[in-house]
């Protein structure tokens, strides 16, 4: 198991997972509010099994998505960070950026926080040209973390996420886009 690396700002440090993080993490993952715009939420198995899928990650990558954690006041509030695309679609290979915290940290800027750390180090670290996020066009919250991030969507890149059926009402994705030279200036 390969030790992720650490990324830390003012309030937030984002690392490697811990065993303690499971019983916190599965209560976000069934959290109606949290998984509002997720197929499911997802029981214990589910969120553990995931948990397994990140440290796989980090093993493989030498990145993923780090647990969060505000000191001295949270040891576990989420998880942010980079990962690669898993499926098919017209901008893959790609690297996405993305988070999922625990409501009561939510409207406090953490995640955009995070997810700038996350970036800087995709840019600066991992020398990566272009990062990507997505999420359904009714996540209004997410959305305002990517263009805080300096992403941009443009409607000729949304898509239907190839992990939903037909007529799934969650199928229709927007894509946003950010650019090592965009992020630069």
């Amino acid at each position: 198991m390969s030790e992720a690396p650490r990324l830390q700002s003012e309030r937030l440090l984002l690392r490697g997972w811990k065993p303690g993080d499971g019983e916190p993490f599965a209560a976000l993952c069934a959290d109606p509010a949290v998984m509002e715009h997720f197929p499911a939420i997802l029981d214990r198995e589910e969120a553990s099994a995931l948990t397994e899928r990140i440290q796989r990650h980090f093993d493989r990558h030498g990145f993923g998505l780090w647990a969060v954690e505000l000191p001295g006041t949270a040891p576990f509030i989420g998880f942010v960070g980079l990962l690669h695309v898993s499926f098919a679609a017209h901008f893959v290979p790609a690297v996405e950026v993305g988070w999922r915290l625990a409501r009561p940290f939510w409207g406090r800027g953490y995640a955009s926080e995070a997810a700038a750390l996350a970036v800087a180090f995709g840019f600066e670290r991992l020398g990566l040209e272009q990062i990507v996020s997505f999420t359904v066009p009714a996540n209004v919250r997410s959305r305002r973390v990517m263009e805080k991030l300096g992403m941009t969507c443009a409607r000729e890149d949304d898509f239907d996420h190839p992990g939903l059926p037909e007529g799934h009402p969650l199928r229709r994705h927007v894509l946003y886009r950010l650019r090592r030279a965009a992020w630069k200036a």
